[in-house]
């Protein structure tokens, strides 16, 4: 039987994928950016993935996830840099985007993946919206949820492989918030109970 806890989190879950959704659909853009930022378990991968199934515009997205590219555990500013300067500010400019994706049972980068100009983006993970990229993007979403629920979350997902990690991935998660501001710079902002 579901915790209340969880039937909570579903419920805001599915107002905030409801109000990011008509949202899109709103945009009066061609080719839609979207950035999605929150701290681990907040639901980021779960709402872009939802976001790309219901589109429901003319063009599918590219949906883009700072996991396949963080280099290592240690990564999270790197991959900020990378989806403004790699990804999003070429695109804006008419320019392929492109990343390296970071192989994390070798812990070494891996193939190029590029990505043309005249494609809509979903882009989410944490460290992805800062300044830069809430510039560029066509819509920005911050989610954000108690650090137990995030945790338990994050932890029945990725299980043992994430559990060592927690703290040290937290303390750049705050690093980042500190440095951007990412929830100020949200288009939408949510906290999910």
């Amino acid at each position: 039987m579901p915790s209340r806890s969880s039937d909570a989190f579903a419920a805001s879950f599915d107002v905030a994928f409801d109000t990011v959704l008509r949202r899109v659909r709103a945009l009066d853009v061609g080719l839609p950016r979207v950035v999605i930022d929150g701290r681990s378990g907040s639901g980021k991968t779960t709402i872009a993935a939802r976001l790309r199934d219901a589109w429901a515009r003319h063009e599918t997205p590219l949906l883009i996830a700072l996991d396949d590219f963080y280099p290592g555990w240690d990564g999270l500013a790197s991959a900020s840099t990378i989806v403004a300067d790699d990804i999003l500010a070429p695109i804006a400019a008419g320019r392929p985007g492109q990343f390296r994706r970071w192989d994390w049972a070798s812990g070494t980068l891996g193939a190029s993946v590029s990505i043309a100009p005249d494609t809509a983006l979903i882009i989410e993970g944490a460290g992805a919206l800062t300044p830069r990229t809430q510039e560029i993007a066509d819509l920005t979403v911050w989610l954000d949820a108690s650090e137990v629920s995030r945790r338990e979350r994050a932890l029945a997902r990725d299980g043992e492989t994430y559990a060592p990690h927690w703290e040290r991935w937290a303390t750049q998660e705050r690093a980042h918030i500190a440095t951007h501001d990412p929830a100020a710079l949200a288009d939408l902002r949510f906290e999910l109970h």
